[in-house]
Parts: structure tokens; sequence; C-alpha cells
């Protein structure tokens, strides 16, 4: 058991799911929790926060200087799916997929450095459309982007400041992200996964915890796949081929 005593977390899209199971673990670890999301917490205890919005990340770092001077990791966790392949991926779609997966990490790291003391943590929670090409075009699109933002991160904030910054990649998780997939995506995506199973939350979580321990103090600009062995071999046209719309006709 990693002790996290002392340190204060931040994390996003914590209400549920991945984030909530990563906040449990983080907390059993010691760590003063500050758990925020966009959706209500199943307890209230949560904090408000539209990761797209500058100011909520304003409001929440000024609280956080006044209740605990510092916040020592940030775990970027809120994201969403988007699931509209090409040609037919619409504008509204693709914006909003990036204001959340891409902006709102970037909105965090802006608003949360200047109070984080050299050997801070912050982990990128990015995915394993990152590595490797998917159909949903605008959620790869912008998981490869939040790959693209933590080396530049980790080189950045790494040299200057000393916090490490580091990138997970899910692979296929039992969350309520994964709700609107239909049920060909999952046959599909199972058959690839050599461990022949769906991770969970709990599969995820103690990385994380592990990342914003001092354990990890030489991790920096690692990019982490947990999937089960799925990307090891790199088969997923076949995923795309077996959940490929008909092509409308005139």
């Amino acid at each position: 058991m990693r002790d996290l005593t002392g340190k204060v977390v931040v994390v996003t899209g914590a209400a549920r799911g991945q984030g909530a199971a990563e906040a449990e673990a983080l907390r059993t670890a010691g760590a003063t929790v500050v758990a925020t999301d966009v959706l209500p917490f199943p307890d209230g205890e949560g904090r408000h926060l539209d990761v797209t919005s500058p100011e909520d990340w304003a409001a929440l770092a000024a609280s956080l200087r006044d209740e605990y001077g510092a916040v020592h990791a940030l775990v970027n966790n809120a994201g969403v799916a988007a699931r509209e392949r090409l040609p037919h991926v619409s504008l509204d779609v693709w914006q909003r997929t990036f204001d959340i997966n891409v902006t709102g990490p970037m909105l965090g790291i802006q608003a949360l450095v200047p109070l984080m003391p050299p050997g801070s943590s912050i982990v990128n929670i990015c995915s394993v459309a990152a590595v490797s090409g998917h159909a949903a075009a605008a959620y790869t699109a912008s998981k490869w982007a939040l790959r693209g933002l933590t080396r530049s991160a980790s080189l950045e904030l790494g040299s200057t400041r000393g916090i490490r910054v580091n990138a997970v990649m899910p692979g296929l998780v039992d969350t309520p992200l994964m709700e609107s997939a239909p049920p060909a995506f999952f046959d599909a995506a199972l058959a690839e996964i050599p461990l022949a199973r769906v991770g969970t939350p709990a599969d995820i979580a103690p990385t994380i915890v592990f990342l914003v321990s001092d354990d990890s103090s030489y991790y920096n600009g690692a990019e982490i796949v947990i999937d089960g062995g799925m990307a090891a071999h790199v088969t997923h046209k076949r995923i795309a081929d077996a959940t490929r719309p008909p092509e409308a006709t005139a």
C-alpha cells in the first residue's frame, strides 16, 4: 500500500465510473482527494467543475489555494466518447469532444500548475485509441491530441518546475462511458483482447495511485497502456469492419 498522506489530489470526472474508482483508491492510500465533475455526485460531496470553463478552473484554483495552499497532483480523467465515423462527423460533436478531452486537461494544467510544488504529478487519462487508428474519428483524434499534450507538458513542466506528466492508456473498460457502444463493438473488441475479458475501473486505479506517489518520481512523459494486450497486435480494423454501419442508399 503506497502512502499518499499529505498529498492533495484533484480528480476530474470523478462522479462515476473510472474517475470514482480512482478517487476512492487515492483516498484509501491517504490522499486528500478533491473530486470534481459536471455531473452530480451520488453522495453530494464532490465539487462541480466544467472542465471546458476557464472560470470554473480559476474558481477551483482559488478555493484550493485558500483551503490547502498547494496541490500535489492532477488527474485529468474527465472525457466523452464520440462514435461518429468519417465522413459523417458533425462539427459540433467534433468540437465538444476536443473541448472536453483536450482543452479541459490543458485548462486544468494552466490553472493548477501555479499551486504545484516540485515533485508534483499530472496524470492524463488517455486511451488505447491513441496508440493506433480507431473508427471513432473525433474520439481517436482527441486522444492522440491529449497524448501530444502530455509529451509537451512533460518537457516543459519537468524542466522548469520539476512536475511530472504522464499518460495512461486504458483499453476496453466497463464504465458508463461505454454504455453507448453497440453490442457488435463489444463482441468484436473482446475477441481482440488476449486476456479475454473487459477491464474494470479497479484494473486502472492502482496505476493512478502509483503515478501520484513518490515511487514514480522518475516517470515523466511515460505512456502506460492497460488494455489486456489489445494493442499488442493492433488489429482494430476488424473491430471497425464488424461495427461498420450499412451505407445509406439514395
